[in-house]
């Protein structure tokens, strides 16, 4: 304003080995350890396989030690970075505290075979969650996002509550293991509730379609907690899928459902993020649409696929939110559209893609059949073809350069999911379901087709030169209006 100056107020950031809080310090140290551990454990695992379990309560498999490994490393990433991204707050302490707890609940659920530790762990690890979303006690939109994140997350407890209590009662079972084994005998009206139950309580923890508010709302979380919240949290839809799959591929009915409540959350996600203006909203949509890619590999009964995509997409995120910053562009408009296409692009892609896809099915022996395995391969062709093109995009390079980049980037890096992919499935033998395809039906190809068609014109644009449908993504996408960050108000003077 006239008449006022600005002082200076930003110095060095502070040295987090000067006068650092016990707490902060003995936290790292601890979860630092705990992912030396996780690497033992899975080492361990790898070289002597056989059963750690306490009967009844813990078993301890592939999944388990896979997921510790995952989880503490990003925990790790989390807790170091937020040494000097919490110095100074009084919410420091706090913070640690909770996402140590938040941990080691995660830790505790993958490993959990009794289904009421199972539940109650579910339960917590929400509360958590909610309340590193609110971590800004004084901060009323924070509080307001905490309270929409918890009210979804007691939301998916209750479902996930309901599902077990009545797996329980149709079986007798009280362990996840014992229920695997009586899954044979699931079938009627029972069995429709619990799985329904099931796939809804995924659906909410992954932010899908049309559970997707708590995580626009979520905003007000501190980065770290967004990273630890994106690459780990949402992931348990995955995990929730995988470890009941007996009971979800008892129907192909149920499977298809499943596959197009992924697909429609897919290309939501994809196109909410066309219409955020922010990094960190956008990065949100993104996860929205990448959750909706692990459901979907999930109904196609690729579950040992869904956990490949939750890992990779995991540590993709992690990254994208611990470097929001350096995602803000410096840059005047240019008039350019952003999306421009070309016979020569088209072909290139196209080219690209088929030869990926060859390539994944000779890597995995995935899409060498008339079965929804397929579809998997054309699924995994277009997510890691959208992640190579992201990259040449940015990159500044002559346009024709860039046509020969794309292939140069997406061959190695669908190498790589290949790999990736078949490691993870060696790590999850003997679970009771990691791979379950189903023949390809005419509903699969309508929703392939559909998919397609609608991915296609985004690709091109044609989303974009619609105002109505531009208004109608930017209201689907407005959080619950207490939680947004910036009002009319606070900027009035009067």
């Amino acid at each position: 304003m006239s008449g006022q100056t600005s002082k200076r107020t930003v110095g060095a950031l502070p040295d987090t080995t000067v006068d650092s809080p016990l707490v902060p310090v003995a936290f790292t140290w601890l979860v630092w350890s705990l992912f030396a551990a996780s690497i033992a454990a899975l080492a361990a695992r790898a070289q002597f396989g056989g059963a750690w379990e306490v009967p009844g309560v813990v078993a301890i498999d592939g999944l388990t030690v896979l997921m510790w490994v995952v989880v503490t490393f990003f925990s790790g990433i989390v807790h170091s970075y937020s040494r000097r991204y919490m110095a100074g707050s009084d919410h420091e302490t706090e913070f640690f505290g909770t996402v140590f707890g938040f941990t080691l609940v995660v830790m505790g659920l993958v490993a959990a075979d009794s289904i009421a530790l199972f539940g109650f762990l579910w339960l917590a690890m929400g509360l958590l969650m909610a309340k590193l979303i609110g971590t800004a006690t004084g901060w009323k939109q924070a509080q307001a996002a905490a309270t929409v994140g918890r009210r979804y997350f007691l939301a998916s407890s209750v479902l996930l509550g309901v599902a077990l209590t009545t797996l329980w009662w149709a079986t007798g079972a009280t362990t996840v293991s014992g229920l695997a084994t009586a899954s044979g005998t699931l079938g009627g009206p029972l069995w429709l509730v619990a799985a329904c139950a099931l796939v809804l309580a995924a659906m909410i923890q992954s932010a899908l379609f049309p559970f997707h508010t708590w995580l626009l709302s979520s905003m007000t979380a501190p980065t770290p907690a967004s990273a630890l919240m994106h690459a780990g949290f949402v992931n348990a839809g995955g995990i929730l899928l995988l470890r009941f799959a007996p009971v979800i591929t008892a129907d192909p009915g149920l499977m298809l459902v499943v596959a197009g409540v992924g697909a429609a959350s897919a290309l939501l996600g994809k196109l909410l993020k066309s219409v955020q203006s922010d990094v960190k909203s956008k990065l949100a949509c993104s996860t929205v649409g990448q959750m909706g890619f692990m459901i979907l590999q999930a109904g196609l009964g690729f579950f040992g696929a869904a956990i490949t995509h939750l890992v990779l997409h995991g540590f993709y995120k992690a990254y994208q939110f611990l470097g929001a910053g350096a995602q803000v562009e410096h840059a005047s408009p240019t008039g350019t559209p952003r999306n421009t296409t070309s016979v020569v692009g088209v072909a290139v892609t196209l080219l690209t893609g088929l030869a990926g896809g060859a390539l994944f099915a000779a890597l995995t022996g995935k899409g060498t059949k008339l079965d929804t395995g397929l579809l998997l391969v054309l699924f995994v062709v277009l997510t890691t073809l959208h992640a190579a093109r992201s990259v040449v995009q940015h990159a500044s390079l002559p346009a024709m350069v860039r046509y020969g980049a794309v292939p140069l980037v997406f061959l190695p890096a669908i190498t790589v999911y290949a790999l990736v992919y078949e490691t993870i499935l060696g790590l999850l033998t003997g679970l009771p379901v990691v791979t379950a395809p189903t023949d390809l039906t005419v509903l699969h190809v309508i929703v392939a087709v559909v998919f397609l068609a609608i991915y296609g014109a985004m690709e091109t644009g044609i989303h974009e030169r619609s105002q109505r449908l531009y208004v109608l993504l930017v209201n689907a996408s407005q959080p619950p209006s207490s939680t947004v960050l910036t009002t009319k108000e606070d900027y009035n003077e009067h």
